[in-house]
């Protein structure tokens, strides 16, 4: 569970409904009509901007941003220092069934222990790469069709209301819930715009691209054990993408 995404979201919703409640509360700021506008009508705007499949896929790349993968490039570093030294004493067969603990980086190694070459085992792992990062860019682009369509809708709604407004000035009862649909629906699309989807996406971006580094940072590993390079050689190279104090913890180990 990544805390900060929890307590952020618990923190930003509960900081405006705090402020709705300090004003007077709750209840002035609740208008079915205008949540059916922006809620409703940003979700089936949403729907038909991607296929069926990648849309309910978004929900599903959504929940990351509480339960994200964890790349730990320190360890990988250790691993593959490790292989080095047991594919220069034993020759690459002694590979075979090592644990990763990583479905790519256990592909990449079992395809030195396959025989595969440097150039071929480079270019195969980054179309993986690229193949990831085109999956993360559509989820990621379904999400922010949140972020832009919200706001929209907010705006139609908010047409609606003048229209309304506007065409029952006679009746002073009824410009009171027109000017409500006229404002709240502003205020929802703001609200889901950059208070639930702005931030998710954001967040899956920054993890797309540790990922990405992550594998990256195999695919260089796995080269420096397929050319025959040293486990103290891999570290001295692969040990630069790390912050200062990991790096001192890994050289002291």
């Amino acid at each position: 569970m990544d805390i900060a995404s929890l307590i952020g979201l618990i923190g930003a919703v509960g900081m405006v409904i705090g402020s709705m409640i300090l004003a007077g509360g709750v209840g002035p700021f609740i208008d079915a009509p205008s949540a059916a506008i922006v809620i409703g009508g940003t979700f089936f705007a949403v729907m038909y901007t991607a296929p069926m499949a990648d849309f309910l896929g978004s929900f599903k790349a959504m929940a990351k941003v509480f339960k994200p993968s964890t790349f730990k490039n320190d360890e990988v570093i250790q691993k593959m220092m490790e292989f080095a030294a047991i594919a220069r004493k034993d020759g690459m067969m002694a590979l075979e069934g090592q644990e990763t603990g990583d479905k790519f980086f256990q592909k990449g190694l079992q395809m030195l222990v396959d025989g595969v070459d440097e150039m071929k085992l480079t270019k195969q792992l980054k179309q993986d790469i690229k193949a990831m990062k085109d999956r993360h860019a559509t989820s990621q682009g379904v999400i922010k069709g949140w972020v832009d369509i919200a706001p929209a809708m907010g705006m139609i709604g908010t047409l609606i209301g003048l229209v309304q407004m506007l065409g029952n000035m006679a009746d002073p009862k009824a410009i009171g819930p027109a000017m409500a649909v006229a404002l709240l629906t502003t205020l929802y699309g703001a609200f889901f715009a950059n208070v639930i989807f702005g931030p998710i996406v954001t967040k899956l971006e920054g993890y797309s691209a540790a990922e990405v580094n992550y594998r990256e940072l195999v695919i260089e590993g796995l080269r420096n054990i397929a050319r025959g390079e040293s486990a103290r050689n891999i570290q001295d190279q692969m040990i630069n993408v790390l912050p200062p104090k990991e790096q001192e913890k890994l050289l002291a180990a």
